[in-house]
């Protein structure tokens, strides 16, 4: 199983994923592109379960860009405190909705360029809005993401930019928006960072590459 082209490792992966996950739900709550543009900036360095503690008593100070760029950046980081960055994210959120209101009407952007532009707004962070809110497919890569296809041997694993590359190549364009939550789930669920039993694992015991099992097993 190790020399399978990695063509047929990935419709086999992508099967698999489909099978364990039929219909995978967005892990962040939210209403709209922009509650949902505010909890995925909420999440770098934190869990989903903490921002989806927090979103729902920030929302009820303001749950649109008009209002949240009303509302004291004390009053945002009063809500958010206990998430990773939280002094930094509280100012960000404020001045990304006075962006909002100034440069696009108080509406999010369906665009990569003018997202990223946004305080706070990363490449994923925009991926995820696009995908999500909009139906865009991109490939937003995330920790688990990035370990799971460098394991897989889908990608060589040197940078985040060059994963989603390799991924983008390796899947089909409209499995993209499914594929990258099915793959976080994956990740979480059978596929930890260490202590993992490659031989156990639904993918990893027939998709991991000899050179990840050699280094798994030095660990």
């Amino acid at each position: 199983m190790l020399c399978m082209k990695r063509a047929e490792k990935a419709e086999r992966i992508l099967e698999q994923l489909n099978e364990l996950y039929p219909d995978p739900p967005v892990p962040l709550d939210h209403g709209d592109p922009f509650t949902l543009l505010v909890a995925v900036l909420l999440s770098a360095q934190t869990t989903d379960e903490r921002v989806n503690m927090v979103t729902p008593g920030l929302f009820a100070l303001a749950r649109t860009p008009k209002g949240m760029s009303q509302v004291p950046v004390e009053a945002i980081l009063g809500e958010i405190r206990t998430v990773g960055l939280a002094p930094t994210k509280a100012k960000n959120i404020r001045r990304l909705s006075e962006l909002l209101v100034e440069r696009h009407g108080g509406e999010v952007p369906q665009d990569m360029d003018a997202l990223e532009a946004l305080p706070g707004v990363g490449h994923k962070t925009a991926s995820v809005v696009m995908i999500q809110a909009f139906g865009v497919p991109a490939f937003p890569v995330d920790t688990h993401i990035h370990r799971l296809a460098a394991r897989w041997g889908l990608s060589t694993g040197k940078s985040v930019e060059k994963t989603e590359r390799d991924l983008k190549r390796a899947f089909p364009e409209d499995s993209w928006i499914k594929l990258h939550l099915q793959i976080i789930y994956f990740g979480r669920e059978h596929c930890p960072a260490r202590g993992h039993d490659l031989e156990a694992c639904p993918i990893c015991s027939w998709a991991a590459t000899a050179k990840r099992i050699a280094e798994e097993a030095r660990r």
